[in-house]
Protein backbone atom coordinates (compact mmCIF):
# COMPACT_ATOMS: atom_id res chain seq x y z
CA UNK A 1 0.00 0.00 0.00
CA UNK A 2 1.59 3.58 -1.10
CA UNK A 3 2.01 6.14 1.59
CA UNK A 4 0.51 9.31 0.97
CA UNK A 5 0.88 13.16 2.00
CA UNK A 6 -1.98 15.46 2.02
CA UNK A 7 -1.44 18.94 1.47
CA UNK A 8 -4.27 20.88 3.24
CA UNK A 9 -6.48 19.03 5.70
CA UNK A 10 -9.11 20.81 5.53
CA UNK A 11 -13.24 20.37 4.49
CA UNK A 12 -11.98 17.67 2.04
CA UNK A 13 -8.32 17.18 2.94
CA UNK A 14 -9.23 16.16 6.33
CA UNK A 15 -12.48 13.29 5.78
CA UNK A 16 -10.15 12.05 2.27
CA UNK A 17 -7.73 11.41 5.08
CA UNK A 18 -9.91 9.31 7.13
CA UNK A 19 -11.31 7.32 4.51
CA UNK A 20 -8.28 6.71 2.92
CA UNK A 21 -6.72 5.63 6.35
CA UNK A 22 -9.45 3.03 6.91
CA UNK A 23 -8.42 1.34 3.35
CA UNK A 24 -4.74 0.58 5.24
CA UNK A 25 -3.06 3.38 3.62
CA UNK A 26 -0.42 5.30 5.64
CA UNK A 27 -2.01 9.10 5.12
CA UNK A 28 0.01 12.33 6.40
CA UNK A 29 -1.41 15.61 6.98
CA UNK A 30 -0.67 18.98 7.08
CA UNK A 31 -2.18 21.73 8.49
CA UNK A 32 -1.27 25.51 9.33
CA UNK A 33 -2.79 25.41 12.92
CA UNK A 34 -1.12 24.36 16.06
CA UNK A 35 -4.41 23.63 17.32
CA UNK A 36 -5.62 21.04 15.13
CA UNK A 37 -2.63 18.54 16.31
CA UNK A 38 -3.59 16.49 18.63
CA UNK A 39 -6.84 15.97 16.51
CA UNK A 40 -4.81 14.51 13.56
CA UNK A 41 -3.51 12.44 15.93
CA UNK A 42 -6.76 10.93 17.09
CA UNK A 43 -7.50 10.13 13.98
CA UNK A 44 -4.45 8.13 13.20
CA UNK A 45 -3.40 11.38 10.67
CA UNK A 46 0.57 11.74 10.80
CA UNK A 47 0.22 15.55 11.67
CA UNK A 48 2.52 18.61 10.05
CA UNK A 49 2.55 22.15 10.26
CA UNK A 50 3.09 23.10 6.78
CA UNK A 51 2.17 26.52 5.43
CA UNK A 52 4.09 26.99 1.66
CA UNK A 53 3.79 30.61 1.85
CA UNK A 54 6.19 30.25 5.11
CA UNK A 55 9.05 28.25 2.91
CA UNK A 56 9.17 26.17 6.38
CA UNK A 57 11.04 22.83 5.62
CA UNK A 58 8.93 19.66 4.37
CA UNK A 59 11.19 17.09 3.60
CA UNK A 60 9.84 14.82 6.30
CA UNK A 61 6.38 15.53 5.16
CA UNK A 62 6.93 14.74 1.29
CA UNK A 63 8.88 11.41 2.21
CA UNK A 64 6.00 9.71 0.64
CA UNK A 65 4.39 7.84 -2.67
CA UNK A 66 2.20 10.53 -3.97
CA UNK A 67 0.85 13.64 -2.73
CA UNK A 68 -2.07 15.49 -2.79
CA UNK A 69 -2.80 18.84 -2.64
CA UNK A 70 -6.01 20.33 -1.47
CA UNK A 71 -5.21 23.96 -0.40
CA UNK A 72 -6.48 27.29 -1.75
CA UNK A 73 -3.56 28.65 -2.57
CA UNK A 74 -2.83 30.63 -5.99
CA UNK A 75 0.08 32.10 -5.27
CA UNK A 76 2.52 30.87 -8.17
CA UNK A 77 5.72 31.71 -6.67
CA UNK A 78 4.78 29.61 -3.64
CA UNK A 79 3.99 26.83 -5.88
CA UNK A 80 7.12 27.04 -7.55
CA UNK A 81 8.96 26.48 -4.53
CA UNK A 82 7.41 24.06 -3.36
CA UNK A 83 7.64 22.10 -6.87
CA UNK A 84 11.63 22.33 -6.57
CA UNK A 85 11.34 20.79 -3.03
CA UNK A 86 8.54 17.77 -4.47
CA UNK A 87 11.40 17.26 -7.39
CA UNK A 88 14.17 16.34 -4.40
CA UNK A 89 11.76 14.08 -2.90
CA UNK A 90 10.75 10.68 -3.22
CA UNK A 91 6.90 11.78 -4.30
CA UNK A 92 6.61 10.27 -7.90
CA UNK A 93 2.79 11.08 -8.40
CA UNK A 94 1.05 14.53 -7.91
CA UNK A 95 -2.54 14.72 -7.19
CA UNK A 96 -3.77 18.35 -7.84
CA UNK A 97 -6.76 19.71 -6.64
CA UNK A 98 -8.23 22.39 -9.20
CA UNK A 99 -11.41 23.90 -10.34
CA UNK A 100 -13.59 24.35 -12.86
CA UNK A 101 -13.32 28.17 -12.29
CA UNK A 102 -10.32 28.17 -15.20
CA UNK A 103 -13.32 28.14 -18.08
CA UNK A 104 -14.72 30.83 -18.85
CA UNK A 105 -18.56 31.46 -19.27
CA UNK A 106 -18.98 31.05 -22.84
CA UNK A 107 -22.98 30.00 -22.50
CA UNK A 108 -21.87 26.26 -23.69
CA UNK A 109 -20.78 23.03 -22.39
CA UNK A 110 -17.03 22.77 -21.37
CA UNK A 111 -14.73 19.96 -21.72
CA UNK A 112 -11.49 19.31 -20.64
CA UNK A 113 -9.84 19.98 -23.87
CA UNK A 114 -11.36 23.50 -23.87
CA UNK A 115 -9.73 26.74 -23.77
CA UNK A 116 -9.17 28.13 -19.99
CA UNK A 117 -8.91 31.62 -18.82
CA UNK A 118 -5.82 33.36 -17.78
CA UNK A 119 -5.48 33.29 -14.07
CA UNK A 120 -2.91 31.76 -11.50
CA UNK A 121 -4.79 29.03 -11.07
CA UNK A 122 -4.22 27.91 -14.59
CA UNK A 123 -0.11 28.79 -14.67
CA UNK A 124 0.16 26.28 -11.20
CA UNK A 125 -1.89 23.69 -13.10
CA UNK A 126 0.69 23.83 -16.16
CA UNK A 127 3.47 24.06 -13.79
CA UNK A 128 2.67 20.18 -12.29
CA UNK A 129 2.12 18.89 -15.58
CA UNK A 130 4.92 20.18 -17.86
CA UNK A 131 7.23 18.26 -14.46
CA UNK A 132 9.08 15.65 -15.98
CA UNK A 133 10.06 14.02 -12.71
CA UNK A 134 6.80 13.48 -11.35
CA UNK A 135 2.84 12.49 -12.75
CA UNK A 136 0.66 15.00 -12.01
CA UNK A 137 -3.22 14.28 -12.24
CA UNK A 138 -5.38 17.70 -12.24
CA UNK A 139 -9.06 17.13 -10.64
CA UNK A 140 -11.32 19.91 -12.06
CA UNK A 141 -14.12 20.09 -9.16
CA UNK A 142 -17.36 21.85 -9.47
CA UNK A 143 -19.01 23.75 -6.71
CA UNK A 144 -17.72 21.91 -3.52
CA UNK A 145 -21.09 20.69 -1.37
CA UNK A 146 -21.68 18.22 1.50
CA UNK A 147 -22.74 18.28 5.24
CA UNK A 148 -21.65 21.46 6.56
CA UNK A 149 -21.61 22.69 3.10
CA UNK A 150 -25.19 23.65 2.39
CA UNK A 151 -25.91 25.74 -0.75
CA UNK A 152 -28.90 27.19 1.47
CA UNK A 153 -26.67 29.09 3.53
CA UNK A 154 -24.66 30.85 0.99
CA UNK A 155 -25.93 34.37 -0.39
CA UNK A 156 -27.12 35.68 2.67
CA UNK A 157 -26.49 39.24 2.41
CA UNK A 158 -27.23 39.82 -1.68
CA UNK A 159 -29.22 38.42 -4.43
CA UNK A 160 -27.91 35.74 -6.47
CA UNK A 161 -27.26 36.35 -10.08
CA UNK A 162 -28.08 34.56 -13.36
CA UNK A 163 -31.00 32.48 -11.99
CA UNK A 164 -31.73 31.26 -15.49
CA UNK A 165 -27.95 29.90 -15.77
CA UNK A 166 -26.96 26.27 -14.72
CA UNK A 167 -25.52 25.03 -11.51
CA UNK A 168 -22.36 22.61 -11.36
CA UNK A 169 -21.99 21.03 -7.80
CA UNK A 170 -20.04 17.87 -6.70
CA UNK A 171 -20.78 16.30 -3.34
CA UNK A 172 -18.20 15.55 -1.06
CA UNK A 173 -18.48 11.79 -1.43
CA UNK A 174 -17.98 12.11 -5.02
CA UNK A 175 -14.81 13.92 -4.36
CA UNK A 176 -13.28 11.83 -2.04
CA UNK A 177 -14.16 8.33 -3.90
CA UNK A 178 -12.95 10.06 -7.21
CA UNK A 179 -9.51 10.28 -5.89
CA UNK A 180 -9.75 6.90 -4.30
CA UNK A 181 -10.26 5.16 -7.77
CA UNK A 182 -7.01 7.70 -9.55
CA UNK A 183 -5.00 6.37 -6.70
CA UNK A 184 -6.00 2.68 -6.65
CA UNK A 185 -5.82 2.74 -10.58
CA UNK A 186 -2.82 4.48 -11.12
CA UNK A 187 -4.34 7.17 -13.37
CA UNK A 188 -1.82 9.52 -13.62
CA UNK A 189 -1.20 12.36 -16.28
CA UNK A 190 -4.69 13.00 -16.47
CA UNK A 191 -7.22 16.17 -16.44
CA UNK A 192 -10.31 15.58 -15.15
CA UNK A 193 -13.72 17.52 -14.69
CA UNK A 194 -15.72 16.36 -12.03
CA UNK A 195 -19.05 17.82 -11.70
CA UNK A 196 -22.39 16.35 -10.96
CA UNK A 197 -24.53 15.28 -14.82
CA UNK A 198 -27.47 16.99 -13.03
CA UNK A 199 -27.71 20.79 -13.95
CA UNK A 200 -30.44 22.93 -13.03
CA UNK A 201 -30.59 26.37 -13.46
CA UNK A 202 -29.85 28.50 -10.88
CA UNK A 203 -33.46 30.07 -9.69
CA UNK A 204 -34.48 25.58 -9.70
CA UNK A 205 -31.29 25.09 -7.47
CA UNK A 206 -31.07 27.72 -4.95
CA UNK A 207 -34.83 27.88 -4.26
CA UNK A 208 -34.86 24.23 -3.14
CA UNK A 209 -31.04 24.52 -1.40
CA UNK A 210 -33.18 26.91 1.15
CA UNK A 211 -36.43 25.20 1.17
CA UNK A 212 -34.75 21.79 2.71
CA UNK A 213 -33.23 23.98 5.09
CA UNK A 214 -36.59 25.84 6.18
CA UNK A 215 -35.11 29.73 5.34
CA UNK A 216 -37.22 32.37 3.57
CA UNK A 217 -36.93 32.24 -0.25
CA UNK A 218 -33.92 33.66 -2.13
CA UNK A 219 -34.12 36.82 -4.37
CA UNK A 220 -32.55 36.64 -7.63
CA UNK A 221 -31.01 39.24 -9.85
CA UNK A 222 -32.21 39.29 -13.01
CA UNK A 223 -30.15 42.54 -14.65
CA UNK A 224 -27.03 41.33 -16.10
CA UNK A 225 -26.83 39.46 -19.57
CA UNK A 226 -26.79 35.51 -18.69
CA UNK A 227 -23.30 33.91 -18.59
CA UNK A 228 -23.21 30.45 -17.40
CA UNK A 229 -21.26 27.25 -18.34
CA UNK A 230 -22.13 23.73 -18.37
CA UNK A 231 -19.36 21.54 -17.09
CA UNK A 232 -19.17 18.17 -19.09
CA UNK A 233 -17.76 15.22 -16.84
CA UNK A 234 -18.03 11.97 -19.09
CA UNK A 235 -14.54 11.58 -19.09
CA UNK A 236 -13.60 10.87 -15.62
CA UNK A 237 -16.59 8.68 -15.47
CA UNK A 238 -15.69 6.81 -18.72
CA UNK A 239 -11.94 6.32 -17.62
CA UNK A 240 -12.93 5.60 -14.17
CA UNK A 241 -15.79 3.87 -14.62
CA UNK A 242 -17.39 5.80 -12.18
CA UNK A 243 -21.09 6.56 -11.07
CA UNK A 244 -21.38 9.42 -9.05
CA UNK A 245 -23.25 8.94 -5.90
CA UNK A 246 -25.43 12.46 -5.53
CA UNK A 247 -25.94 13.03 -8.92
CA UNK A 248 -29.36 14.78 -8.37
CA UNK A 249 -28.97 18.57 -6.97
CA UNK A 250 -32.84 18.70 -5.60
CA UNK A 251 -32.27 15.85 -3.23
CA UNK A 252 -30.16 17.12 -0.97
Amino acid sequence: MENVSILGCGWLGKPLAINLINNGYKVKGSTTSNHKIDDFKSLKIIPFIVDILLDNDVDNFLDSDILIIAITSKNVIDFKRLISKIEKSPIKKVLFISSTSVYPSLNKEMREEDKTVNSPLVEIENLFLKNVNFKTTIIRFAGLYGYDRQPGNWFKDRKIPHPKGFVNMIHQDDCILVIKKIIAEDVFGEVFNVCSNHHPTREEFYTNARKVLQKEAPVFDNSMPLKFKIINSEKVQRVLKYTFIHDNLLSI
